[in-house]
């Protein structure tokens, strides 16, 4: 199929203004009308290649979401089943960070639709509803402390059988192995933070010797009067996870010393 006949039939399946702009041999840049939430256009690329034609991104989706997602979180968790969602759907291959869609035979529009679908999909990352972004920093909390401390070491959703057989007061992860064991709770909300705050109150009173540790998803997400009580109970507080991983990676290895 020649070149002007593949341009009709991405036309003729999208309904929309498509073009093919050469861009070297058997290579042509595909400008299609979807944007992303930025404003940008797509980056989709349809080189020759095995003797067929393939769509490609060239890396473009996965380059754009790192600036906002650390790599290491992009592949985990609730992150990671929506991109395999999108992948297996629409048949989208993904080569070392390139998403790849070899056109069958001589569907080509087709492809260029489920290839489109599949990339804003996988662009929606950015944009998780506020149930999903707790969820992933949820995740992405317990993959650092998974990462920086030992297995042995550490237990997440903790509560204490003997005074709270029913775990009302839950700490996220309780870091043990030293004389006043850590109790680090990962915040995301004013709800959260009143929760901790509470079960800090209670430990207290039980008589419990351990080191409060907060980590925030937003610190400045949280209502002043919520932060105030809490920080008069927590000694130790990082106000992201995101921005604070080093500082929060050094302070936990000093802690297990």
């Amino acid at each position: 199929m020649s070149i002007a006949a593949i341009e009709q039939d991405f036309r003729a399946r999208l309904a929309g203004q498509i073009s093919l702009e050469p861009e070297g041999l058997n290579r042509y840049r595909v400008f299609t009308p979807f944007r992303l939430e930025d404003g940008d256009h797509l980056s989709i690329v349809l080189r020759a290649e095995s003797g067929g034609w393939t769509l490609s991104d060239e890396g473009n989706m996965y380059m754009r979401l790192t600036y906002d997602i650390e790599e290491a979180y992009l592949h985990s968790g609730v992150r990671q089943q929506i991109i395999s969602d999108a992948l297996s759907v629409f048949q989208v291959e993904d080569r070392d960070g390139e998403l790849a869609l070899p056109v069958p035979g001589e569907l080509y529009g087709d492809a260029l639709f489920s290839f489109v679908q599949a990339l804003l999909k996988i662009a929606d990352l950015s944009y998780l509803s506020r149930g999903r972004v707790i969820s992933a920093f949820k995740e992405d909390f317990q993959k650092l402390l998974s990462e920086v401390v030992p297995e042995e070491r550490r237990q997440f959703d903790w509560h204490d059988a003997a005074y709270d057989e029913s775990g009302h007061y839950l700490v996220d992860c309780r870091v043990n192995g030293i004389p006043r064991p850590l109790y680090i709770f990962a915040l995301s909300s004013d709800t959260h933070t009143r929760d901790a705050t509470i079960a800090l109150h209670r430990f207290g009173e039980w008589g419990f010797a351990f080191h409060p540790t907060a980590i925030f998803e937003n610190q400045e997400s949280i209502g002043r009067k919520v932060l105030a009580r809490f920080s008069d109970v927590c000694e130790r507080q990082f106000s992201t996870l995101a921005g604070n991983k080093e500082r929060i990676t050094d302070f936990l290895q000093r802690q297990m010393r």
